[in-house]
């Protein structure tokens, strides 16, 4: 019992930075309305947070005692960006969470079905890294960008820092930040990102009494991004979780864009919490010694129907799709071998509910390092991509380029379906192509072709 303690603690102190970074992601975006979460224009950060903290403490326990596996859950990086950044610009966040629960409900029925295991066949799996890489570096540029280390150019289509210096406090405070994680990482330190940004947010409240930077602003470049910090007024706080479940609507997008958009976006949401679900599970199940011969879990079924549950909770909760994270591990290694684990982890994030308003004296400075970072980690999986066979490494490089570089996840995957199916065909392997390969890849022409449709049409 006391290994099971020790490891539901480890797990949650690698992986609470969630409950920060994930208001930082979704609380500031806008909808197609100028909307935030909750309504208005102006960010409830501590509300999000706490909604993020309650939705990963409900689902961590269903895992403990549904699963019965150390395995932790919560709102899922590289998700909520794609969620704020390519689907809330085009609608509603009330819609653009509603396709979030209905993804949910996807899962849930694949698993049911005994689909899941199929769909996860039939996409290759380097193709599957290069999604993860692209998000990994898509998440480490909003890292850059949030920050202010990396800015927008007269000359260029980019610049570092203001007019190509770092000649402000808050970017010294970011650099020392994300030098500071970096450092924490490498020496493998528990619960690295978490001190890295409290220790960051600290740093940047003694800088701001000293300099009295300000906020950012057109006249103040140097200042700083989405809060400025300072001592909190107020430590503990009780927020109203449960108004963030009257927000979702599952059926509106329809009426806001076309049907075949709604169908990418739910379909390139699967795909992504899809694999990296699958991923987790069998890396961390290896870990702690619960992977079968045949390469399945125990109770494989009923872990994979509590993470489908991720995505509807976290839809209906505003908080973005919930997912496995890779830093069960944590807890594994601490000899963590039972769902008792997930339980301890659970009632902490639960815990976690009433800290919410320390979430609104983090500057984006602060929280950013550990962007970068998370990106970093989700890219070092481009080492299983095979670079010297041309006909998986072209479409794996499109994915990963094309996800920053368009400031979009989902053009990332269509680039990486069409020139893969395109690359097999024009090399007389069609018949290697699974037909889902197919399917997909005729939807993303399509995707691609809506502009010109619609010019030619036009509407």
């Amino acid at each position: 019992m006391s290994r099971e303690i020790r490891g539901g603690l480890a797990t949650f102190f690698t992986m609470a930075y969630i409950v920060v970074l994930n208001p930082i992601i979704i609380a500031n975006g806008t909808d197609v309305e100028g909307q935030v979460i909750g309504d208005g224009t102006t960010p409830n950060t501590a509300l999000v947070a706490a909604g993020t903290a309650f939705v990963a403490g409900v689902l961590t326990i269903l895992m403990g005692v549904i699963g019965k596996v150390p395995f932790a859950m919560a709102a899922g990086l590289g998700l909520n960006a794609f969620v704020t950044f390519n689907i809330a610009t085009q609608m509603t966040w009330e819609e653009a969470m509603g396709l979030v629960f209905l993804e949910g409900i996807i899962i849930g029925l694949l698993v049911l079905t005994g689909l899941r295991v199929a769909v996860f066949k039939a996409i290759p799996g380097q193709l599957k890294t290069a999604i993860s890489v692209g998000i990994g570096l898509f998440i480490a540029l909003i890292g850059f960008v949030d920050a202010g280390f990396v800015r927008r150019a007269a000359g260029t289509p980019l610049e570092m820092g203001i007019a190509g210096s770092l000649t402000s406090w808050p970017i010294f405070v970011f650099i020392v930040g994300l030098l500071t994680t970096a450092v924490l990482v490498a020496r493998k330190v528990r619960g690295a990102i978490l001190i890295g940004i409290v220790g960051t947010t600290v740093l940047a409240i003694v800088v701001e009494l000293i300099t009295k930077s300000g906020a950012f602003g057109p006249d103040n470049p140097g200042g700083w991004q989405l809060n400025v910090p300072s001592v909190p007024e107020q430590i503990f706080g009780l927020h109203n979780v449960f108004t963030l479940f009257t927000e979702f609507d599952p059926f509106g997008a329809f009426s806001r864009v076309s049907v075949l958009l709604v169908v990418l976006l739910v379909f390139t949401l699967l795909i992504t919490d899809f694999f990296d679900t699958m991923g987790t599970m069998v890396g961390v199940g290896r870990q702690a010694g619960l992977v079968q011969e045949d390469g399945t879990l125990p109770r494989t079924r009923e872990i994979l129907l509590v993470d489908s549950l991720g995505a509807v909770a976290g839809g209906a909760g505003s908080v973005s799709s919930n997912t496995t994270y890779i830093e069960s591990a944590a807890g594994v290694g601490e000899g963590a071998r039972t769902g008792l684990a997930s339980v301890v982890t659970g009632l902490l994030f639960l815990g976690a509910i009433f800290f919410a308003p320390l979430v609104t004296v983090i500057p984006y400075e602060a929280a950013a390092p550990a962007l970068v970072i998370v990106g970093f980690l989700m890219m070092t999986a481009i080492r299983e991509i095979d670079w010297t066979e041309y006909e998986i490494a072209i479409p794996a490089f499109l994915t990963i380029v094309i996800m920053p570089f368009t400031y979009s996840i989902s053009n990332g995957i269509g680039a990486g379906f069409i020139s893969y199916v395109l690359i097999k065909i024009v090399r007389g392997k069609a018949k290697e192509l699974h037909p889902l390969m197919w399917a997909v890849a005729g939807l993303f022409v399509v995707y691609f072709a809506l502009g010109p449709i619609k010019v030619l049409l036009g509407l």
